[in-house]
């Protein structure tokens, strides 16, 4: 009697019963309504977002760890494991999900006014309104400190202007969080976040073309030229890079369960592909090589979804802390890349085409070894906590 990889390790005894439910319902989605359509909308370089953000809305995924506002307030872990599911289909529909829940709605819920989210996370949590975060810029990504975007003050209003790159939900959002750097305050403490609807004058987001990876997601650049936004749109109390930062580490959060689903997806599909494959008159799936290649592949899988777990128990406990999260996403991108690269060697030939995801898969996770902190800063930040000494200088 066979067994799946993680069914190998019985990682669904680690989860509760409401939460396996959850991650069910958002399978059983995924199964109906994405994986038939993933291909052709990665080949095309088109996603219908505004549809798919009212299905997922509909489904409860948007937003749902957090409380209140229309949001389902569910687990942490249920919240990874909906955006494993996710991302077992394609990245670029888990990313579509992470900016719009864990980063601008994040920021919102955790540093918005009452105004903000009212206005807002109702709307955002229904897939009524998308949001996209903008932090990155052209010449600073890993080093967001150094954005030149900047906010002035003009009267009783704010004046943005500067460009944001490399941003998700860009060019099909409602609303935008924004961080710019401004004169209130020296050594880091003037990066103030609003909130900017994109319909404001000024504001625009064309987008990226010519993409190898995240096909089947919209990746934009913000430019914001003269954008006049009231006190209203500014964060409230919120100073520095502590208000982004907080975000990111809730994006990594669900990216640490969300790549074991591409690896997931690519190492079941590898399974059943070296099944059928005849080679020399026998099954592909006989051969030494190819049983160790499995094996090993599936002791990575269960190894990242053993920590994923673990991570998840810690932020539903309330104590897990930055540091770890860098553990969980240095480890599960890393390997679930691997997972998908030796996959490929396995399907041969047939590999490279959209008949099977497993390129598609590794074309993705290559920008998801990119975003949200680069496997080199991520190394720093563990290093730092090990060492007591910060390299990043």
């Amino acid at each position: 009697m066979t067994q799946t990889p993680l069914e190998l390790f019985a990682t669904d005894t680690l989860i509760g019963e409401d939460d396996r439910e959850l991650r069910d319902a958002v399978r059983t989605f995924v199964e109906a309504q994405i994986k038939p359509h993933i291909a052709d909308w990665y080949e095309t370089g088109d996603i219908p977002g505004r549809e798919l953000a009212r299905q997922l809305g509909e489904l409860g995924v948007l937003g749902m760890h957090l409380e209140g506002y229309g949001c389902a307030g569910t687990s942490a872990t249920a919240y990874g494991l909906a955006c494993m599911e996710l991302e077992a289909a394609d990245s670029g529909l888990r990313s579509l999900v992470s900016v719009q829940g864990s980063l601008a709605m994040f920021a919102i819920h955790h540093w918005g006014s009452e105004e903000q989210k009212n206005e807002w996370l109702p709307r955002m949590a229904a897939g009524e309104a998308i949001g996209c975060f903008g932090l990155t810029e052209p010449d600073f990504g890993s080093n967001p400190a150094g954005m030149r975007t900047r906010a002035r003050r003009d009267g009783d209003d704010w004046v943005l202007t500067g460009n944001k790159m490399w941003i998700t939900n860009g060019s099909i959002a409602d609303v935008a969080v924004v961080w710019a750097q401004t004169d209130e305050a020296e050594n880091g403490r003037g990066i103030r976040g609003f909130v900017v609807p994109t319909d404001t004058p000024g504001f625009s987001a064309p987008k990226i073309q010519h993409k190898v990876s995240l096909r089947a997601s919209v990746t934009s650049e913000l430019v914001l030229d003269e954008v006049r936004l009231p006190e209203s749109a500014v964060f409230p109390e919120i100073r520095g890079l502590r208000g982004p930062l907080s975000c990111l580490d809730e994006a990594r959060f669900g990216i640490v369960f969300g790549v074991l689903g591409a690896a997931r997806d690519c190492l079941e599909t590898t399974i059943a592909y070296a099944a059928d494959r005849q080679i020399f008159d026998k099954a592909l799936s006989s051969y030494q090589l190819t049983q160790a290649k499995l094996a090993d592949m599936t002791l990575e899988l269960g190894k990242g979804m053993l920590l994923a777990l673990q991570l998840g128990w810690l932020k539903d406990e309330g104590t897990l802390k930055a540091q770890q999260v860098s553990l969980g996403k240095l480890n599960n991108v890393r390997e679930a890349i691997a997972i998908a690269r030796e996959c490929r060697t396995i399907l041969g030939a047939a590999g490279i085409t959209l008949e099977f995801p497993v390129m598609r898969h590794a074309n993705n996770l290559e920008s998801v070894l990119t975003y949200e902190g680069t496997s080199e800063v991520h190394q720093l930040i563990i290093g730092q906590t090990l060492t007591g000494e910060s390299a990043f200088r």
